[in-house]
């Protein structure tokens, strides 16, 4: 199974590439589902040319000719959902990692390789990747800015501009094009994990890469873990390399879970969409609720603001889980200055809009009368024109 040269295929719709993409040769070979590889080694009785084969890899990191070598290198399974995700975001190539924080790692390594260990960001980034940025643990240096400020901040040695749109958990949008033109040569990053290839292509707004935590809608059932980046083959050369290096690679069987779920990814984004378009609105004409951030471009998140406590909202839902992560079949609620923005400055998280009284909320596939009616009655748990001030609590040293 080819995985880096992207062909030139016949143009085909958004549904019908998720269906199909990584699947072209089903037909050939005499199949109907994907298969899957579970081998960690393949038979070799040629040495010299598997040697050959390396130092092919070694050079460029282009994937070698012929059967496999070792999973750390390439695996068929996962490489029929890179194919895939390529062909949604209409990249040349993916590469797929262990989970979103292993594939933003290697991008920020390979990048760092070069020289280039300074970032430009926008806030808010989801909350771990704000940590890995600020914290320096890859030796980087972040310089966080706002879109108009994108320009005045690349330095020489700038290797990233990295930015998340819609942004997690605010669902604050940026304008791709224009942050895209203020970068100048320096390649954009920018985390398409809640819009998805559904909604927005951020490649065809100029950005170079696109990240996806595929643990998120591309999974989309909340039972397996990945992370995927698309872009240009030159650039998967490189973080091909650094997966072989650090081990960070995507199981066959998450590759396997990964490329079922995009078959269904436009189908549960649209029906997700409708629905959380409705609680947004629902919500805006509550008493109970200070503001609703609801995107443009639509999608399946909505965050919110309360005015009383949102920690009793969180403990009054029954049908919705008070859970971390988004992008599943069910419906998801938690409370961001606790879980996912934690690990955070709390100056910095207020300064990029994530209050104590912000909730996030993943819409699933229920009914939306059935979610409306638990989140309604979760509300009235506390009270509606609530003015008791939220309890701080000490962030903790460190936090997942």
């Amino acid at each position: 199974m080819e995985n880096a040269a992207f062909a030139e295929p016949v143009p085909r719709a958004l549904a019908t590439e998720a269906v199909h993409a990584g699947r072209d040769d089903l037909a050939r070979l005499g199949l109907h589902a994907a298969p899957l590889d579970l081998s960690t080694t393949y038979p070799s009785h040629d040495a010299a040319a598997e040697a050959a084969r390396i130092d092919a890899f070694a050079a460029t990191g282009a994937l070698p000719d012929g059967p496999p070598v070792y999973a750390r290198l390439d695996n068929p399974t996962t490489a029929r959902f890179e194919t895939a995700l390529a062909r949604l975001e209409g990249a040349e190539s993916a590469v797929a990692f262990a989970s979103g924080m292993a594939a933003l790692t290697a991008v920020l390594l390979a990048r760092a390789s070069s020289g280039l260990r300074h970032v430009v960001a926008v806030r808010p980034l989801y909350g771990c990747s704000d940590h890995l940025l600020s914290a320096g643990l890859l030796g980087t240096e972040v310089t966080w800015t706002d879109p108009a400020g994108v320009a005045s901040a690349i330095r020489p040695d700038t290797g990233l501009v990295m930015v998340e749109t819609p942004a997690n958990p605010t669902l604050a949008e940026i304008d791709i094009a224009a942050v895209r033109h203020s970068c100048g040569s320096v390649p954009l990053l920018v985390d398409n994990t809640f819009a998805t290839p559904v909604l927005q292509r951020p490649l065809e707004l100029g950005a170079r890469i696109v990240l996806h935590s595929a643990t998120k809608y591309l999974g989309g059932h909340g039972d397996v873990m990945g992370g995927v980046v698309a872009c240009d083959e030159e650039f998967a050369g490189a973080l091909r390399q650094v997966r072989f290096a650090t081990g960070g690679v995507l199981h066959p069987l998450a590759g396997y879970l990964l490329l079922r779920g995009l078959s269904t990814l436009p189908v549960r984004v649209r029906a997700a969409s409708a629905s959380a378009a409705e609680l947004a609105r629902r919500l805006a004409a509550d008493p109970r609720i200070a503001r609703v951030h609801y995107p443009r471009i639509g999608g399946a998140m909505v965050s919110f603001e309360v005015r009383g406590d949102p920690h009793r909202v969180i403990a009054g839902v029954r049908l919705i889980t008070p859970a971390v992560s988004l992008g599943s079949v069910d419906t998801l609620i938690q409370h961001p200055a606790s879980i996912s923005h934690r690990i955070v400055a709390e100056s910095d998280r207020r300064e990029a809009g994530v209050g104590d009284r912000l909730l996030r909320l993943s819409v699933g596939l229920e009914d939306v009368d059935d979610l409306w009616a638990d989140l309604s009655g979760a509300l009235a748990a506390g009270p509606e024109r609530g003015t008791a001030p939220i309890a701080h609590r000490p962030a903790p040293a460190h936090s997942a």
